[in-house]
């Protein structure tokens, strides 16, 4: 199979800071355990998809959303550290498995203060899980969604 035949833009999931995956406060992403990839400290509840795709899975617990490109990327939304724990409540999902999806569908509102409220980072950490050896360059800063903020050729 042909990996990444075309080149995928990535865009800001929302308005905030775009920062190193890094300088996530959990070791699982930091590490880069799952994939690499970037954070977003969010300033609004509107949380968009970072690439075109097709949603390919939704956890039960809302706090994590998969998609899949046309070039077989495949990217984990990850909301907050630990928001698990929740169980669903804070979220409020936008689409569904299945959805094609661009740079202009939100795919989830979040009450962020909720989220603080019970001890809950909130950064939203978008993995790209299958990169392999392609190197990865995330513009960092204070972004506006839908901004391109990066390319995986």
């Amino acid at each position: 199979m042909n990996f990444f035949k075309k080149k995928t833009i990535i865009y800001s999931p929302g308005n905030g800071l775009i920062k190193s995956i890094d300088k996530v406060h959990d070791e699982l992403f930091s590490t880069k355990a799952l994939g690499d990839g970037f954070a977003l400290e969010p300033n609004e509840s509107s949380i968009f998809a970072p690439v075109e795709g097709t949603i390919t899975s939704i956890f039960p617990t809302k706090h994590a959303i998969s998609i899949k490109t046309a070039s077989n990327l495949e990217v984990l939304i990850h909301i907050g550290i630990d928001t698990v724990e929740l169980d669903g409540k804070g979220f409020n999902l936008k689409v569904k498995e299945g959805t094609k999806v661009t740079k202009e569908t939100e795919i989830v509102e979040v009450d962020f203060p909720f989220l603080e409220s019970n001890g809950k980072d909130t950064d939203v950490i978008v993995i790209f899980t299958n990169l392999k050896e392609k190197p990865l360059a995330i513009t960092e800063g204070l972004m506006k969604v839908n901004q391109e903020i990066g390319t995986i050729k």
